[in-house]
Parts: structure tokens; C-alpha cells; sequence
């Protein structure tokens, strides 16, 4: 299932930080291959943070919780950057509506939920996507 063409505002890079690597994999190649995308994995925020500039992500797709630098401390450092702008979408166990109600607070655009299904995380990214670019 290929994802429709795309167009001028489509999304193509995506940052993805996750510190499991069998979801890295796992959600990477769901997204390369259903989705299209461009999609640079990165095990820790750190890595993330010196990676942001140079990949010029469209969207990054967050874990909540990680181990040092965790997903709230990496969005803040993010947003502290002045490229670091980009939607900001956590992937979380931890989905309950005053949890996603926080997420939403500090800033970002959406919550999927852990576990995700493969077969659709493509289509769910690229849908939030949309929302953002009616």
C-alpha cells in the first residue's frame, strides 16, 4: 500500500527518536516503505538535538519516555533552537487524556499511541500531516 503522490506540502524527512531499537526498526521501515518517507532514526534526544540541524526534519515523531535526556526534556530543547519549529508528534504507552492533555500543553501537535500498528503508522503520520496542512 503506497502512499498517494506527493504534493508541494507533502511530508517526506521525519526525525524519529526512540531509544528500543527493535521499534526503531520496526517504525522505521513501516514508514520508509508504506509511507514513502525519509526517516532519520536516532536513539536519544542527544543525538537527536545534534542531528536536527543537519537532517532539516518536516515532523518528528518523539518518545515520551527514554532514558536520560527524555521527551519532554527533548522538545524543550528543541524548541530552543532556531530551526527547531517543526511539529512535534510523541509516540507513547502513556495515552491517558490528561497525559495527552500535557503533551498538547508543551507543545506538540498529536499522540500516537504505543503499540502501534506498522501497517497503518504511515497512513496515521501522514493524516496528522494533513490536519496541519488543510
Amino acid at each position: 500500500m503506497k502512499m498517494p503522490p506527493m504534493s508541494a506540502s507533502s511530508l517526506r524527512r521525519i526525525l524519529f527518536v526512540e531509544d528500543d531499537p527493535d521499534i526503531q526498526v520496526v517504525a522505521t521501515m513501516a514508514l520508509e516503505s508504506l509511507g514513502g518517507f525519509t526517516v532519520l532514526a536516532c536513539g536519544s534526544g542527544t543525538e537527536a538535538l545534534s542531528r536536527f540541524d543537519e537532517f532539516a526534519p518536516e515532523l518528528v515523531l518523539l518518545d515520551v519516555m527514554m532514558p536520560g535526556m527524555d521527551g519532554r526534556a527533548t522538545l524543550a530543547a528543541l524548541r530552543r533552537l532556531p530551526s527547531g519549529g517543526v511539529p512535534v508528534v510523541f509516540m507513547t504507552a502513556r495515552v491517558q487524556a490528561h497525559e495527552i492533555a500535557d503533551y498538547r500543553q508543551m507543545g506538540a501537535v498529536d499522540v500516537i499511541a504505543k503499540p502501534f500498528d506498522p501497517m497503518t503508522l504511515a497512513a496515521t503520520v501522514q493524516a496528522i500531516w494533513r490536519s496541519l496542512h488543510p
